[in-house]
């Protein structure tokens, strides 16, 4: 079976395609946004041929700013869009992770909107990102 830590990493390497987006494989008590979080959300086990196939559901959950910063929402839409800035197709310029994962695959961007984290309100948003490995 696929080191979770391994498919984090290849998210990781695909997000820092992005500039000024920083990322974490852990989640920060304090966050520095611009940030992108990886952290792993379910894992659907025997989906092919005696286990051959493990689908890992991944939340990336993309911190723009402090909710007061009037660019915070400028900033996030720019990272659910096309472009430089989009978190989608970062994550899915290398579908294969370096070479860990079959293929990866961003299903959907929700939960746009406030998060407190401490004493401090962020605009965020998630993606979810499936990646299909052994």
């Amino acid at each position: 079976m696929t080191a979770i830590q391994d498919l984090r990493q290849g998210l990781v390497t695909n997000l820092q395609t992005i500039s000024g987006l920083r990322t974490s494989i852990d989640i920060p008590d304090n966050p520095s946004p611009p940030i992108a979080v990886i952290a792993i959300d379910t894992v659907d086990y025997s989906q092919a041929y005696q286990n051959g196939l493990v689908r890992y559901n991944f939340q990336v959950t993309v911190i723009a700013s402090r909710a007061s910063d009037r660019r915070a929402q400028a900033r996030l839409d720019a990272y659910i869009s096309t472009g430089a800035s989009s978190v989608k197709e970062a994550l899915e310029s290398d579908r294969t992770l370096g070479g860990v994962a079959f293929d990866c695959f961003v299903a959907d961007m929700s939960n746009f909107g406030t998060v407190s984290l401490g004493e401090v309100t962020y605009l965020a948003c998630d993606f979810t990102v499936q990646v299909l490995a052994s």
